[in-house]
C-alpha cells in the first residue's frame, strides 16, 4: 500500500504497519457528505486487502471531531429515494439505509483492531462510525449526541444496535430519547470510552502508542482476538465457546508461537507474517 493516500473528505497514511484516516474538512465539521459516503467505504475496501495493515486509528482535524450526516446528501434528489409511488419508493429507502449501514459494519468487521480519537462533537453518523470502532479515546472537551431525534429521525445507522453492549440500556435509551450531549466525563464513567486526555496532540500521541502496542502482536492473534470479541457479543457463550473451538483447531500455529517464545528468550522483537492478502474475487 501506498504511504499516502489522497481523498476529499480526508486523507490516510500508512506507516510502520498502522494506517491513519484523519477528517479535513473542519470548515464543516468533518460532515458527511456526499464525497464521504463514495470515499470512506472506497477505503475501508482498500484497508481490507492490504495484507500488512494491523491498525487503523481514525481521527479528524480541527475542533470537531465530525457533526455527522451532512443535509446535502437530503437534499439531492438524485440520490435520495423520492417519488409518488410509495411502496417502491420505500423499497428503495430502505435499501438506501442498508447501504449506509454496511459502511460502518464493514468497518467494524475490518479484520483489523479500529482506534477512533474523539475531540469536540461526535453528533449522528459520527456516533454511529464510533460504535462500530474497537476502542474510543477522546479529550476532555468532547461530547456524543444521539442527534437524529431532534430531526424528527430515527438513529438507523448502527447507535441504536451497538451502543446498548458498550453502555447500560438505561443510558442509551436517555440519549437516544432526549438527544442530550453525552460528556467526556460520562462516557469515561460508563466506559463509552477508553480513556480521556487533556489535549488533542496527547490524545494522538496515547492512540499512536497504543497502535504500536497492537502492531507488535501476531496479526493472526490480534485478528482472531477481534473476530472472537465480535461474535461472542452477538452469540451465547455455548455457540462462542464452540467458534472458538473450531477458529483454533484452524488458526493455531505454533511455528509462530515457537518463533514468540524463542524471540522473548533473547530480548528482541519477533519477525512476524503478515496476514495473506485479500484480492477481489478471481482478480489477475
Amino acid at each position: 500500500m501506498k504511504n499516502k493516500l489522497a481523498y476529499n473528505t480526508f486523507t490516510l497514511t500508512f506507516e510502520n504497519q498502522v494506517a491513519h484516516i484523519e477528517f479535513n474538512r473542519p470548515e464543516k465539521l468533518n460532515s458527511m457528505n456526499l464525497d464521504f459516503w463514495r470515499e470512506f467505504p472506497a477505503a475501508i475496501s482498500t484497508l481490507s486487502m492490504s495484507d500488512d495493515l494491523r491498525v487503523l486509528i481514525i481521527s479528524a482535524q480541527g475542533p470537531h471531531f465530525c457533526a455527522g450526516m451532512d443535509l446535502e446528501v437530503f437534499q439531492s434528489p438524485d440520490k435520495f429515494p423520492m417519488g409518488k409511488d410509495k411502496a417502491r419508493v420505500s423499497e428503495a429507502m430502505r435499501r438506501f439505509v442498508m447501504q449506509l449501514q454496511q459502511v460502518f459494519t464493514d468497518l467494524e468487521q475490518l479484520r483489523v483492531p479500529v482506534l477512533t480519537a474523539i475531540q469536540g462533537g461526535c453528533i449522528g453518523g459520527a456516533l454511529d462510525l464510533a460504535a462500530a470502532s474497537d476502542m474510543r479515546y477522546c479529550t476532555k472537551d468532547a461530547f456524543f449526541t444521539i442527534k437524529e431525534v431532534e430531526l424528527g429521525i430515527t438513529a438507523d445507522l448502527g447507535t441504536l444496535q451497538r451502543l446498548p453492549s458498550i453502555l447500560p440500556q438505561g443510558i442509551v435509551r436517555e440519549l437516544a430519547y432526549t438527544g442530550r450531549n453525552f460528556s467526556a466525563a460520562e462516557a469515561d464513567k460508563f466506559g463509552l470510552v477508553n480513556q480521556v486526555f487533556e489535549t488533542q496532540e496527547a490524545m494522538l500521541d496515547g492512540v499512536l502508542q497504543i497502535a504500536s502496542q497492537i502492531a507488535a502482536h501476531s496479526p493472526l492473534a490480534v485478528t482472531g482476538s477481534k473476530e472472537m470479541l465480535n461474535y461472542s457479543r452477538d452469540h451465547g457463550v455455548d455457540d462462542s465457546l464452540k467458534y472458538m473451538a473450531t477458529w483454533q483447531s484452524g488458526m493455531l500455529c505454533l511455528e509462530e508461537t515457537m518463533t514468540i517464545m524463542q524471540a522473548k528468550k533473547q530480548r528482541k522483537a519477533p519477525v512476524l507474517d503478515p496476514l495473506r492478502n485479500v484480492t477481489g474475487l478471481f482478480a489477475e
